[in-house]
């Protein structure tokens, strides 16, 4: 499998941290996992809402400011395998597939 990269970028004041969690403010998984889905769907021509998350796991909160990337692979038509790093840390992991164009529109 060959692994790709592209960068993310979340603002630093980035609504979600405002209230998750105050005083110690870290980027909700589902943003993470919304950054992803949409970045992956972006590169397959497909709406995000074609896409189904498949499995997900949360490893290391995300701190405001802390720059992401989205490593990831095909691993079959539509079906990808992806973490989500800030450095060398992995802070998310999952499987994104998405529907055939001729199923995403029926």
């Amino acid at each position: 499998m060959t692994m790709h990269t592209l960068p993310l970028a979340v603002a630093a004041d980035h609504p979600a941290y405002a209230g998750h969690f105050p005083g110690r403010p870290i980027l909700p998984g589902v943003v993470l996992l919304d950054e992803a889905l949409f970045a992956l769907a972006a590169l397959q021509g497909v709406a995000a809402a074609s896409g189904e998350i498949k499995s997900a796991k949360f490893l290391s909160p995300v701190q405001p400011g802390e720059s992401l990337r989205l490593d990831y692979s095909a691993t079959a038509a539509g079906v990808f395998r992806f973490e989500l790093k800030a450095e060398e840390r992995v802070v998310a992991s999952g499987i994104v597939g998405f529907a055939a164009a001729d199923e995403a529109t029926s």
